[in-house]
C-alpha cells in the first residue's frame, strides 16, 4: 500500500491544538487531569485562589519553563531549540485557555457525559504526542525532555515516556497535598493514574497507525535552525 505524504510541518499546529483540546475536555470531565499537565493545573489552582487572572494557560507555560530549566541542567548544554520549545508552550497555554472557553457550554450533568469527554481526552492527547514526535519544530517541554532523556540514555522513548508520566503523577499528588492539606486531591484522581498506566501504550499504538498510513516528509528546509 501507498502511503500518504504527511509533510511534518503540518504535524506542529495539529498537535498543538489538539493537545489543547485534550487537555480542556479532561479538565471538563473532572475524573482528575492527565499526569503530564496534572502539576501545572494544580498550581493554576491554587495561585488563582489569590490571582484570578492565572488560568490554566498561563500556568502551563510558566510550569513548561522550569521544565526547560531541568533539562539544561540534565543535558548540561543549552541549545536554540529551548529558546523556541518555551515558545511552543506559550502558543499552546493560549490555545488551551480558547479550547476551555470553547468547550465551557458543554453539559456535564452524568457521569456518562463525563466519562465520554474523558476518553475523548485521553484519546487526542495520544494522538498530539505521536504527532509531536513527527515534527522536527520544537515540542512542549513535556515532549522536549522525555526526547532528551531517551537521546542520552539511549532507552526507547516511549519507555521513557511512561516513567516520566508515572513521575509526574507522584508530583501532582505531592503538590495536591501541599497546598490543600494531606489526603486532599486536587486535579488528581483515578482518571490520572489511568492515563499515567495506559499514555504510553496508546501513544506507540497511535505512532504506528499514522507510520502505517502516511510517510512524514520535511517540506521546508528549515529543520535545523531546531536541532
Amino acid at each position: 500500500m501507498k502511503k500518504a505524504i504527511f509533510y511534518t510541518e503540518l504535524s506542529y499546529p495539529l498537535a498543538l491544538i489538539i493537545m489543547a483540546f485534550a487537555a480542556a475536555f479532561t479538565e471538563k470531565a473532572a475524573f482528575g487531569m492527565s499526569m503530564v499537565v496534572a502539576p501545572a493545573y494544580i498550581i493554576h489552582l491554587k495561585v488563582s485562589e489569590f490571582f484570578p487572572w492565572f488560568t490554566f494557560g498561563i500556568s502551563e507555560y510558566c510550569f513548561q519553563g522550569l521544565l526547560i530549566l531541568l533539562t539544561v541542567i540534565i543535558m548540561r548544554r543549552f541549545k536554540l531549540s529551548y529558546i523556541f520549545s518555551l515558545v511552543t508552550a506559550v502558543i499552546y497555554g493560549t490555545l488551551l485557555d480558547t479550547a476551555i472557553y470553547l468547550i465551557s457550554g458543554l453539559p456535564t450533568g452524568t457521569v456518562a457525559l463525563r466519562i465520554l469527554y474523558f476518553i475523548i481526552g485521553t484519546v487526542l492527547c495520544s494522538i498530539a504526542v505521536s504527532l509531536f514526535f513527527h515534527t522536527y519544530f520544537s515540542p512542549e517541554a513535556y515532549e522536549l525532555i522525555v526526547k532528551e532523556l531517551s537521546s542520552k540514555t539511549k532507552i526507547n522513548i516511549n519507555k521513557i515516556k511512561t516513567a516520566y508520566d508515572c513521575f509526574s503523577t507522584l508530583i501532582a499528588i505531592l503538590l495536591s497535598f501541599i497546598f490543600f492539606g494531606f489526603g486532599v486531591f486536587r486535579g488528581v484522581s483515578w482518571g490520572t493514574v489511568v492515563c499515567a498506566l495506559i499514555n504510553g501504550f496508546l501513544i506507540s499504538r497511535f505512532t504506528r497507525l499514522l507510520e502505517h498510513f502516511f510517510e512524514f516528509k520535511n517540506r521546508l528546509r528549515i529543520e535545523k535552525i531546531f536541532l
